[in-house]
């Protein structure tokens, strides 16, 4: 057994007190690997940057969703069926990868963020189609509304001018409104599918995309972007112009 002196984490904790208004996150640059770390209340969670945030590969596989893709494919997409235990490993990496995808988050890290909400809604769309009963279904379905704002907030913030005078090379206000577009559409077909699109306009997570999107264009007088005047002609039914501005957002996308 180890000394106790090298089992207790006391100093730790006394040099990074807890602090309840903020998200306490750090990343630390260890001698062979880089790691994250977020204060809680009563300790300290522990993440890898790559892979998996336990840093376990399940079964071999990078995280237990690639580990699942491989089984359902080796038995069939319509045999396959989410056990207990699958279920119970899925969760498992739910919250792994939504502590790592808040710490992403508060450093500024967007596209990492992107890429960990991008596997957690893979995983929820894999869970939706084996899933073992309707209410297990609903128990998940429930968070890809907050998952996918993580989602389109990180897109968005990812192409924002950094503050305090640092350069961002990606920066690009009219991008980011795109990003949140396309996010609050994907939010619309949800609350379709769900037959609740009553309830979109006026839903937290939606007001909020809108009021960021909004304070963009005010920032940085943006006007409306390449895809608005798009729907704009097609709504119109003006074609023609619609598809000399898809030639111009396509060109634009490829430089």
């Amino acid at each position: 057994m180890k000394p106790e002196t090298e089992q207790n984490i006391d100093a730790i904790l006394n040099h990074w007190p807890f602090d309840p208004m903020n998200v306490n996150v750090r990343m630390l640059k260890l001698r062979q690997r880089t790691i994250l770390q977020m204060r809680i209340d009563m300790g300290i969670l522990q993440m890898e940057t790559e892979g998996r945030p336990d840093g376990y590969n399940p079964y071999g596989a990078d995280t237990y969703y690639a580990f699942l893709k491989k089984q359902s494919s080796k038995l069939g997409d319509e045999e396959f069926t989410l056990d207990e235990e699958h279920c119970l490993e899925i969760d498992r990496e739910f919250v792994q990868f939504y502590h790592r995808r808040v710490c992403w988050l508060q450093l500024k890290e967007f596209h990492r963020a992107v890429a960990d909400a991008d596997h957690t809604l893979g995983l929820m769309d894999f869970c939706k189609q084996h899933s073992p009963d309707e209410e297990w279904t609903f128990s998940h379905e429930r968070y890809r509304p907050f998952v996918l704002y993580h989602r389109t907030q990180a897109s968005a913030l990812a192409y924002m001018p950094e503050e305090e005078g640092a350069i961002n090379d990606s920066a690009n206000p009219e991008k980011a409104i795109e990003q949140i577009s396309r996010g609050l559409e994907e939010m619309r077909n949800l609350f379709v599918e769900h037959e609740a699109e009553e309830q979109y306009e006026q839903d937290e997570l939606v007001v909020r995309l809108n009021e960021f999107r909004e304070s963009i264009r005010d920032n940085y007088g943006v006007g409306m972007t390449l895809q608005e005047r798009i729907d704009k002609a097609i709504e119109e039914e003006n074609y023609e112009r619609a598809a000399q501005l898809r030639d111009e957002l396509d060109q634009r996308n490829e430089s």
